[in-house]
This record gives C-alpha cells, sequence and structure tokens, in this order.
C-alpha cells in the first residue's frame, strides 16, 4: 500500500504547497512539514522517527525532502497557521474529487486512551457500549473519499450539541442528513432546519406521544417520515419503502469507519504519542488524507 499511496501523497502536498502565498522565509516549508507528517502516520511512528533520513528507505527516488526538519521543529511548525492550513487543503482537495451527496450521515468516533494516560485533556464519556477515557471524532460523511465535515473533541461531548456547533454550519447544498437515536434533538433539528437540509434520526421510543412542549418542523417531518405505516397487511410499525430504503444509508458511515481503520496506515488506537488535542486533531488528519488517497486509488480518481 505505501508504494501506491506515497507517490500520490507527495504530489498533492506539493501540489498544494506551490499554492500558498509568499510569506517569511522558513528554513523548512510547510509542505516539507506535512510531508513528514504524512510519512510517520503513514508507518504508525512517532513523528521523530520520521525526522531521520535511514527511516525514509523505499519511499522512491525524488519523493523525498532534500533535507528533514528536527523533532523540535516538527511539534512547533505543526501548531502553526501555514501547515495546519495547507493540511487542510489537502483534504480540501480530495474532497472535491467527488461530487456532494444528497444523503450524509452522522455519526462520532471514540478515540480512547489507556486508562494510566497522564493526559489531562482526556475525558472519561461514552464510548459505544462503555465507558472510556480519551477523545472522540465528530464526523459527517457524504460520498467522498473524506468527511463533508469532522472534529475531534473529548470522550464526554455531547454527539448532538457538537453536530449543531461545528458540523451542520459547514455543510452547504442541501439534502438529508442521517444519525441514530442520540441526534433526535430539537436544537440540531432547528440547525439543519436552517441550513436546509433534513434530519432523520428514529426516537428513542416510537409511536410514543410528543408530549405538550413545541417540537421543530423537521422533527415532526423526521417522525412522520418514519413512523408513518405502510398501507396494507403489514406490521403497524413498518415504515414507507422510501423511509426504509433511505435510513438504510445511515449504516454505510458504520462501514466507512470501518475501512478506514482496516488496512496498513489507516486509523488504529490512538498510540502513545499522540496525546492533547492539538496532535490528536492534526494526527488524525494525517489519518483521514491516507485514507483519501487510499479510496481514490481503489475508486480509479485521480487525486
Amino acid at each position: 500500500m505505501e508504494d501506491e499511496l506515497w507517490p500520490q501523497a507527495y504530489r498533492v502536498v506539493c501540489a498544494e504547497g506551490k499554492r500558498q502565498t509568499a510569506g517569511t522565509r522558513k528554513a523548512y516549508a510547510d509542505r516539507v512539514i506535512v510531508l513528514t507528517l504524512l510519512w510517520a502516520a503513514l508507518h504508525d511512528r512517532p513523528i521523530s522517527w520520521a525526522c531521520g533520513v535511514k527511516h525514509w528507505i523505499g519511499c522512491g527516488r525524488g519523493r523525498r525532502p532534500r533535507r528533514l526538519p528536527s523533532a523540535a521543529t516538527m511539534s512547533r511548525r505543526l501548531r502553526t497557521v501555514g501547515v495546519l492550513g495547507l493540511l487542510e487543503r489537502v483534504l480540501a482537495r480530495l474532497g472535491g474529487r467527488v461530487p456532494p451527496s444528497l444523503v450524509r450521515r452522522v455519526d462520532g468516533k471514540p478515540l480512547p486512551v489507556g486508562g494510566f494516560s497522564k493526559d489531562r485533556d482526556a475525558r472519561r464519556g461514552q464510548a459505544v457500549d462503555h465507558k472510556a477515557r480519551g477523545y472522540k471524532l465528530f464526523l459527517v460523511w457524504g460520498a467522498g473519499v473524506v468527511p463533508d465535515a469532522w472534529t475531534p473533541g473529548p470522550m464526554n461531548a455531547a454527539e448532538p450539541r457538537v453536530a449543531a456547533r461545528d458540523l451542520i454550519p459547514r455543510l452547504s447544498g442541501g439534502g438529508y442528513v442521517l444519525g441514530d437515536g442520540q441526534y433526535d434533538s430539537n436544537p440540531l433539528h432547528a440547525v439543519c432546519d436552517a441550513r436546509g437540509f433534513q434530519l432523520v434520526a428514529p426516537r428513542k421510543q416510537p409511536g410514543a406521544g410528543l408530549g405538550h412542549c413545541a417540537h421543530e418542523p423537521g422533527r415532526l417531518r423526521s417522525v412522520a417520515l418514519l413512523e408513518t405505516p405502510t398501507p396494507g397487511p403489514l406490521p403497524p410499525a413498518t415504515p414507507t419503502p422510501f423511509a426504509r430504503a433511505l435510513y438504510e444509508r445511515r449504516g454505510d458511515i458504520e462501514r466507512d469507519l470501518g475501512g478506514w481503520c482496516s488496512f496498513g496506515g489507516g486509523l488504529q488506537p490512538l498510540p502513545s504519542w499522540v496525546r492533547t488535542p492539538h496532535r490528536v486533531a492534526y494526527w488524525t488528519a494525517a489519518k483521514l488524507a491516507i485514507n483519501g488517497l487510499r479510496l481514490c486509488h481503489l475508486r480509479g480518481i485521480a487525486a
């Protein structure tokens, strides 16, 4: 996989790096910092490992920076606007290779850390069916090779609140957003309505009353869509064929996340050198870029 992905990664980063506006002269260009980060993430090694020339054997002729930065330089430069902006443009370039989808899915992926970790920013929260300590990746994914919107956060952050504050406002084009039962939230429905999206999320107790409080129109539409029975001899709880076919696509995000974690260089449990929010953010961004390049290769899309 390295032989197939690294030439694409090198070409994409260098192409986006050349588009940067000239600023103050630096000992190492922003593209060198991003390439070093990606080389470490591709091999699941610490960034200090990628700072050694002897560890770049196999990268291919002409596909290694002429000079490599030190670990201290990497630590400092990975917090700068130029480097983070270049990494964001790489992801935007990959995301633009596939047209926006009418149906998108929203979910969260736990990123736990060890129980004895000294990371003060790691929080204890719900990780699928158990409690864990660490971080969580919140994302909306359509049909592209990278998520349409994503953000890391603490494990104990409420997924509907993060989606309403940080994810849905970054989407455009309108359509459907599919979520599980915990996303059935009036505030989130309000944000989706304002952006031209219909959130479809089942209630925790389908068929129950709506109480006496006012509900967002989008939430009422979601209830009607998922709980309107099919006419005929089918059980009363069976929704219409359109609603069933639409909501079945929510499971696509589980397959997207599973594929992201199932190849060499993909997202694995956070290693011991990835702690504190800013390191989790750029490590996750690097893994998203690597997975995006992999999907471009598999789908025959030019990155």
